[in-house]
């Protein structure tokens, strides 16, 4: 309850600052059918195009999809919405369902990464993409913010809803069967520092 009360308030800055401009060049070649999962307060939603003809959104936060139904009349104007409660961990679609699956500052908080990341491999058509912004553990390179992340992560997990700070997401994402097709790393500007390591891009 507490993180969707200040979730848009706690993330403004960073999405002035890079989190908008990388979230609309990730979504501009979404198309079809796109499966978006834990899809927040709903900050992608305008940045859909007019190629994705069917949009389904899954949100068990109960207290961000109360926040995140409201903005969906507007978006359904133009093509199909859909909202539902499902766990990434155990999706409630038939193999090959979607042609994008996307996912944005979510997998950090997961319960089960490997098993969610083989639902997203599965529900995805074949040659169908998963686009993915996330947070993620520093590098080797800053040793010392790594060994930041390591000691806030129990606490910060339990005020940040499951947040994990020490995710190797991209390793994850091979592990569960993908192909990277483009990965950029960067630091998230304006956000707090054990959260600013992030990786962006697309795995078929």
């Amino acid at each position: 309850m507490l993180m969707a009360a200040i979730y848009d308030r706690f993330m403004d800055a960073s999405e002035r600052a890079c989190l908008a401009e990388w979230r609309a060049e990730l979504l501009s070649v979404a198309a079809g059918e796109v499966l978006e999962i834990g899809a927040g307060t709903g900050a992608n939603l305008p940045l859909y195009g007019a190629d994705v003809e069917r949009l389904v959104l899954t949100e068990p936060d109960r207290f961000m999809a109360r926040k995140l139904a409201p903005k969906l009349a507007p978006v359904a104007r133009r093509r199909r919405v859909e909202l539902l409660s499902a766990r990434a961990e155990a999706l409630p679609f038939a193999d090959a369902s979607f042609d994008f699956v996307v996912t944005t500052l979510v997998l950090c908080s997961v319960g089960e990464l490997d098993r969610a990341l083989r639902e997203l491999r599965r529900v995805l058509r074949p040659g169908g993409r998963l686009l993915f912004l996330e947070h993620v553990a520093a590098g080797d390179e800053r040793p010392d913010r790594l060994a930041w992340q390591r000691r806030i992560e129990p606490v910060w997990r339990r005020i940040a809803g499951n947040c994990h700070l020490t995710r190797v997401t991209d390793r994850a994402i091979e592990r569960a069967g993908f192909e990277l097709g483009a990965l950029e790393r960067a630091s998230v500007r304006k956000a707090l520092p054990w959260v600013r390591p992030s990786i962006r891009g697309w795995a078929r």
